[in-house]
């Protein structure tokens, strides 16, 4: 492949992952919540969180096994969800029934169930519109909530997109393996701070502001990319861990805002955040390999042009991010 071809194919790939970002939503981690927590010998408290947007808070309906009788409530406005608190009251335990949601299989978004029965550990388990039911374990597994929560931390970080392209301009801008390190090490710090402050409810901010401020971020690190200048070091490649904690605190806002969304087991608060924060340290480590990977291929194959390379993916990383910021402030 010629370097001429090399360089278009490039600019078209990078140009169709940016154009599918500008449709997309930034942050789409946006599941159910369905939790049952026994509060007496076969009683048990019934809260379920239906997201308003995918039709879920519509379609889904709590299902618990057929000796269980499940009470009508009230949906209550919650933020962008319905939240309703019923009762079920159960002549046998749940294990070993079968619990989900009922009209899930008919919409996209997953939802979060979690069961804490009296003196048993608490089991926590993903439901997908391809497995909307779960049959409940005779012994439920201490790990479980962990399991379930890392998961999430990935596919969170992976899947939205700001933090992504976060991650992927501190590659980009830096690309020197042990500066890198302690950036996105700096960026752990700052995110994990905010991140277990806002969970634990020390401090809230409004999300709005956040969410247009973690867009300009990524603007910042877009433009400090293309005015590059080694005789001149800009303001991050001179300190790149300070520009990365002091965005980090602000991002850790942004994942605190998605975690509430998802919704967070009373009584484990502290596994769900630490597996949840894991997730995302793993996702980040897979995004650094992600532009290291193509950061090494570009300097084989065309290292004369990975300047004009680095440059039109800033650019086109700044302008989805600049839509990002435009469309949160007016919407």
């Amino acid at each position: 492949m010629s370097m001429q071809r090399l360089i278009t194919a490039c600019m078209a790939a990078c140009l169709a992952l940016l154009s599918f970002a500008h449709t997309a939503r930034a942050d789409v981690l946006q599941p159910g919540y369905l939790e049952l927590d026994e509060q007496t010998q076969g009683t048990w408290k019934v809260i379920w969180k239906a997201p308003i947007l995918g039709g879920i808070a519509i379609r889904a309906r709590p299902s618990l096994p057929e000796w269980c009788k499940l009470s009508r409530g009230e949906p209550r406005l919650q933020g962008a969800a319905l939240v309703e608190t019923l009762t079920a009251t159960c002549t046998k335990p749940l294990a070993g029934g079968r619990v989900g949601l009922s009209g899930l299989e008919r919409g996209y978004t997953d939802a979060l169930l979690r069961i804490a029965p009296l003196r048993e550990p608490v089991d926590a388990q993903r439901l997908t519109p391809d497995a909307p039911y779960i049959t409940v374990p005779l012994k439920p597994d201490r790990w479980q909530v962990l399991r379930t929560y890392l998961g999430l931390g990935i596919e969170h970080i992976l899947t939205g997109w700001d933090h992504f392209l976060f991650v992927l301009c501190l590659v980009l801008l830096i690309r020197r393996g042990w500066q890198v390190a302690k950036t996105v090490t700096a960026f752990t710090l700052a995110h994990s701070l905010t991140l277990a402050a806002t969970t634990l409810g020390l401090f809230t901010i409004p999300r709005r502001p956040v969410e247009i401020c973690i867009a300009l971020s990524i603007v910042f690190l877009a433009v400090e990319i293309v005015k590059e200048d080694p005789a001149h070091p800009r303001l991050t490649s001179r300190v790149p861990w300070l520009v990365a904690f002091s965005f980090g605190l602000l991002h850790g806002f942004g994942f605190a805002a998605a975690l509430a969304e998802i919704g967070v087991p009373e009584s484990d608060v502290p596994m769900a955040l630490f597996s949840f924060n894991v997730g995302v340290e793993i996702g980040q480590l897979a995004i650094v390999a992600l532009g290291f990977a193509v950061i090494a291929l570009v300097r084989r194959f065309a290292a004369r042009a990975e300047v004009r390379l680095r440059h039109v993916a800033a650019y086109l990383i700044g302008s989805t991010a600049a839509f990002w910021m435009i469309q949160r402030a007016v919407w």
